[in-house]
């Protein structure tokens, strides 16, 4: 092979995988701005690579149906959201596998509220999650699926965090983390779906101080 040739083909392989990329992302975006305009029912493999630029047989190659589409694309963007919260909230890590532990429950847990909340007020994450959150109710089988893959994976982050902040004292050994976590993002997600009031970091720092610390008079009953 002549040396051209062969520079030649260095340069396909590269190409050939930026071009792959290229398509994966555009149809990730597709996806999610499809869903969030016309709701998932009406999304289709179709409707995906039309939007895309992409043939439908490059969908299908990747994925077996819009739903693995979709899942895919939320999971990718939580990375994205993941890595601009470490931008805008020092702290933050850039890891969506990992939560703050600066051993400050407090403060932690605030700085992560923080960068929830505004997760949830973009829309580019609100539209296609208040649509896939629609059709959680009327399918089941769906719901499970999108609570397994994407919403229990950071649920079991806030466990963790409890369990850890347990072990250094700062929750009570009784308290069971799994319930606990509820506690923190249970009200975000009520106010966030319902509309009952101002979703924004002030409100978050209300629930961890009320989380951590009780609202009751008197100690708990033991």
């Amino acid at each position: 092979m002549s040396a051209t040739k062969s520079q030649s083909a260095k340069k396909a392989a590269p190409d050939a995988a930026r071009r792959s990329e290229r398509s994966r992302r555009a149809i990730y975006d597709a996806a999610l701005s499809l869903v969030g305009e016309i709701g998932y029912p009406r999304t289709t493999i179709e409707g995906i690579a039309a939007r895309a630029g992409v043939g439908k047989q490059t969908i299908y190659r990747w994925w077996g149906s819009k739903a693995e589409v979709l899942m895919e694309a939320f999971i990718d963007l939580n990375e994205r959201n993941t890595e601009v919260a470490a931008e805008r909230h020092p702290g933050y890590p850039g890891d969506p596998a990992v939560l703050p532990d600066s051993g400050d429950i407090e403060a932690d847990f605030k700085l992560l509220l923080h960068a929830t909340v505004d997760v949830l007020k973009d829309p580019v994450f609100e539209a296609p999650a208040r649509a896939l959150a629609a059709e959680g109710l009327a399918d089941r089988a769906f719901s499970e699926a999108f609570v397994a893959r994407l919403l229990m994976p950071g649920l079991d982050l806030y466990a963790d965090r409890l369990r850890a902040a347990q072990e250094a004292g700062q929750v009570r050994t009784e308290v069971d983390p799994t319930i606990a976590r509820d506690l923190f993002s249970g009200p975000l997600a009520q106010r966030w779906l319902q509309n009952t009031g101002p979703l924004d970091h002030a409100y978050a720092d209300t629930i961890v101080e009320y989380a951590l610390y009780g609202i009751g008079a008197r100690p708990p009953r033991s």
